[in-house]
């Protein structure tokens, strides 16, 4: 599957998990770089960290079916796949009891590798429309512009309120509850900026942990 992606350079670039050469490693430096480049030009950057629910267990068959077979793969793989997700069931067992079984309607199998893959057919353009920087990694989704004037303010809430409208089409949630906003600047003195996140303010923080790497606002 991979190849046919390549080759017709469906895959959204700026995926950096379970894919071939890219990895936590290669989207940190993707990013510091970015954040690096704008203080050299003495320009801040605004942004967001938001993160989806349950990633992986909502991802809707139909939806998914649809868009892998617009991928450019062959159909035969497309039922292929159809038949690996659809019909799946699960039960529980707690001690020795055994729970009756119910019918799987959403989700990807993890634990695999078609998992993975699947997910990210799914998310792959639900940043469409949008002129930010973003870049997503698995369950989350850091999104961010140099911040020169008002202007890029704006463009950067307009943009943070298209993901979340692309995310909704997507059945996807974004968790406002876990998003964080922080601005990248070296000035002495900088202005607050407040970003909403589905009529919730985001807390603005100094900090935060980007896989492992602790990013401060300096």
């Amino acid at each position: 599957m991979r190849p046919v992606w390549d080759k017709n350079d469906w895959l959204y670039e700026e995926k950096h998990e379970f894919r071939p050469g890219c990895s936590c490693e290669s989207q940190v430096i993707t990013v510091c770089q970015d954040i690096a480049d704008s203080l050299d030009e003495v320009v801040g950057i605004d942004a967001i960290i938001t993160y989806f629910s349950k990633a992986f267990d909502l991802v809707p068959f139909n939806r998914l079916l649809t868009k892998l077979a617009a991928s450019g793969l062959d159909s035969r793989v497309v039922v292929w796949l159809r038949e690996f997700l659809v019909g799946r069931i699960q039960r529980v067992r707690v001690g020795g009891q055994l729970f009756k079984k119910v019918k799987v309607n959403s989700g990807v199998p993890q634990g695999g590798v078609l998992g993975p893959l699947m997910f990210l057919v799914h998310v792959n353009g639900i940043w469409r429309n949008t002129d930010s920087n973003i870049r997503p990694f698995a369950d989350d989704c850091k999104i961010y512009r140099k911040a020169k004037n008002k202007n890029d303010i704006e463009k950067l809430e307009k943009d943070l309120d298209t993901l979340v409208e692309q995310a909704v089409e997507n059945r996807m949630k974004i968790n406002p509850g876990k998003s964080k906003a922080i601005r990248f600047t070296r000035a002495q003195l900088k202005n607050s900026q407040v970003y909403s996140l589905c009529d919730q303010i985001i807390p603005e923080v100094s900090s935060f942990k980007y896989f492992g790497i602790i990013l401060h606002s300096d």
